[in-house]
């Protein structure tokens, strides 16, 4: 591994500011101070978060040393100022992860601070030919020296003497310091949580279906032949705030995280809500159109384990290989609330509206299309419908200027529709991610939300309207608290989902 020496920081002549000292509070309102509350175990294998961290480290143009186990690093020093040599101040970091399970990790970011003035105090008395020589001796070289060597000046044959020393030996008791100051740098392990867990979800278009549909069992269905299943949806808790979505002919466009309990079951509970008004119900589900002659069939059906297993079984969606958060067991637990809803009596369908294939605006488009063209035939339902983020936003995206999101093309149509983003706490979702390494990887993730999208614990679970739309085409927001992973309802050998998909 290539050592460098030292990056040069902002110079100022003659000045003894040493930069931010360790632990200084970054943001106030991030809750970052001198020391974290608690430490946060990220769900990636250690040498994932420690890749991240290598990232940050290097953007920021320092050098890294990483100890043979991968579970330490050192970075290179630099100079946040400009002083005389023996008044000099330096800083680095030093990392330490600590593995908790296989994917589970915890790391500790800390800022360390060498003073030159500290050292002297600890140094004994020497002559004034030996201090006259270190300060020759530091005018021409840096304490962290890239060739593991001090340089000092030229003698009177004009030779330079050279003075080995092994910059790593002790570490990390560091170097040739007696003295180091430390604290943890939130800022830096901020941007970490950023970049593990505030990353978006990949959706898998198309794939083989290779999952086997095995003999099914969700709480509630009931095997053929055998007592009917339970007709009465689970509701759950009522939702502060709804009730002026729920209109005729209303649409409400609900954001992601998919791949948790919670997106689920807000949106059973908002049909519960409009189908108690008398409203018709439409639940729109991100599943490909071609599943629609299945879903149909579901609900119809007196919904056994034998009807699941034709459900699933000539899926292609439900089997993906790789599969994501709109395949989730709380999905289908969704669908089989729908089916008693309308078992009950309520008017109630089911619409998959997503593309078979396709990508970018030509998926957004036919989106769009299956869900005007279902309107169409049902012009006064009340409608839900789930997707991603970017899916659902009724306004343009600032990365693309050509990029047209499905919910912006639904606006048009029909300006009644409205989005709500999600606001939340640190919690697991089921997603498909590419890893720091490229790889596509679908598994439970640690998610956190952004400042904007936190659900502080003055604020009530519910819809919180806006006055106006913002920027991004939201014209609310639904907070549901933490979030629960939901995995997918087939997975591989298991033979069995759960409801809710836990």
């Amino acid at each position: 591994m290539r050592w460098y020496g030292w990056m040069v920081g902002l110079l100022c002549v003659a000045c003894a500011t040493s930069g931010r000292g360790p632990g200084t509070t970054v943001d106030d309102d991030e809750g970052v101070g001198p020391a974290p509350k608690e430490e946060t175990v990220y769900r990636v294998p250690a040498a994932d978060a420690m890749m991240v961290v290598r990232q940050l480290l290097e953007e920021q143009r320092y050098d890294v040393l990483e100890r043979e186990d991968g579970l330490e690093m050192f970075s290179s020093a630099h100079e946040p100022g400009f002083n005389h040599p023996g008044s000099r101040s330096f800083e680095r970091y030093y990392v330490k992860a600590v593995p908790v399970a296989p994917r589970q990790t915890v790391v500790r970011v800390f800022r360390l601070v060498y003073n030159e003035q500290s050292d002297l105090v600890e140094t004994s008395m020497r002559g004034m030919g030996s201090r006259a020589r270190e300060l020759l001796l530091a005018e021409e070289s840096h304490p962290f020296d890239a060739n593991k060597t001090y340089k000092t000046a030229p003698n009177m044959q004009g030779n330079r003497l050279m003075e080995l020393d092994d910059p790593f030996k002790d570490a990390p008791g560091m170097e040739r310091f007696r003295m180091v100051r430390g604290g943890r740098d939130l800022e830096i392990e901020r941007k970490l949580l950023q970049r593990l867990e505030m990353v978006p979800s990949l959706e898998m278009v198309g794939g083989n279906a290779s999952v086997p549909a095995r003999s099914l069992v969700l709480k509630g269905w009931a095997e053929a032949g055998e007592e009917a299943p339970a007709s009465q949806a689970e509701c759950g808790a009522p939702l502060a705030g709804v009730e002026p979505l729920l209109a005729k002919g209303g649409t409400v466009l609900l954001a992601d995280p998919l791949g948790t309990r919670e997106l689920p079951a807000a949106a059973l509970r908002m049909m519960c809500d409009a189908a108690a008004k008398g409203l018709a119900v439409t639940l729109a589900v991100s599943q490909p159109a071609a599943e629609q002659r299945l879903l149909d069939a579901y609900l119809a059906s007196a919904g056994t384990s034998q009807d699941a297993q034709e459900l699933l079984g000539g899926s292609s969606f439900w089997r993906r290989v790789h599969q994501d958060g709109r395949s989730s067991g709380a999905m289908l637990w969704l669908v089989e609330q729908a089916r008693r809803l309308r078992a009950a009596g309520h008017a109630v369908s089911v619409v998959a509206f997503d593309a078979d294939q396709g990508k970018g605006n030509e998926r957004e488009a036919q989106m769009a299309k299956h869900l005007l063209e279902h309107r169409a035939k049902h012009p006064d339902a009340w409608m839900v419908v789930l997707a991603g983020g970017t899916h659902v936003r009724t306004a343009s995206v600032d990365w693309d200027s050509g990029f047209e999101p499905m919910g912006a093309r639904l606006a048009k149509a029909r300006p009644s529709v409205r989005a709500l983003d999600v606001g939340f706490t640190r919690g697991t979702q089921y997603s498909c991610r590419y890893t720091v390494w490229e790889d596509v990887e679908c598994e439970v993730f640690a998610i956190s939300p952004t400042k904007q999208a936190r659900h502080m614990t003055d604020i009530p679970a519910g819809v919180k309207l806006y006055p106006e739309a913002h920027e991004e085409g939201f014209h609310g927001r639904l907070y549901v608290g933490a979030l629960n992973a939901s995995p997918p309802a087939l997975q591989g050998s298991s033979s069995t989902a759960s409801e809710g998909g836990q």
